[in-house]
């Protein structure tokens, strides 16, 4: 099927915007995963520094460990987006095979759930975020190194809203299809 050809019964303009939205959540994921080989190539510097030259670069302990933080939430929506995010599928496959409308009714729980819980990360992390840029949080030792905690945070609240968003995208597709609404 052509992907720029609208759906039978989809709108262009949502079409357009579910396009780009995808262009986003997969330009998330690899920005993270360029950000994992950046970390790479940090950690061989640091132990080649350490081991040839008894100098080890200070920080990079410190900068994996809020880097592990930004690359996971960075890659969470890619992840719910392509069906490979943790979960067990056993009963829903089946449920989806014997009666296709109570397996797309059990997916709508499943991605409402989704939507809530995003919506919880969100209401606890912007206060978070807010305060960490207020008040100057960071993490390492001062004199030696030390890094912003606000823009992690911030890339949380980012990552969580598009994640969110992608939940409610999963819902909508899956209440369509349990209400016989579906596109193509």
């Amino acid at each position: 099927m052509n992907d720029s050809a609208p759906r039978a019964g989809e709108d262009r303009p949502r079409g357009a915007a579910v396009r780009a939205f995808s262009s986003l959540v997969g330009g998330m994921n690899a920005a993270g995963s360029c950000w994992i080989v950046v970390l790479m190539l940090l950690i061989n510097a640091e132990a080649i520094s350490r081991s040839a030259f008894n100098a080890p670069i200070i920080g990079v302990i410190e900068m994996i460990e809020i880097s592990i933080i930004g690359i996971v939430f960075m890659q969470l929506a890619d992840s719910l987006r392509r069906g490979v995010l943790t979960r067990s599928d056993g009963l829903f496959n089946q449920v989806m095979r014997r009666s296709p409308r109570a397996g797309h009714g059990m997916a709508v729980v499943t991605f409402l759930l989704g939507t809530v819980f995003m919506g919880l990360i969100i209401w606890g992390s912007v206060p978070f975020f807010f305060e960490s840029w207020e008040n100057d949080y960071y993490i390492g030792v001062e004199g030696m190194f030390t890094a912003p905690v606000w823009p992690v945070a911030l890339i949380i609240v980012i990552a969580v809203v598009v994640t969110m968003v992608q939940f409610a995208i999963m819902l909508s597709d899956h209440w369509r299809s349990m209400t016989g609404r579906a596109r193509g």
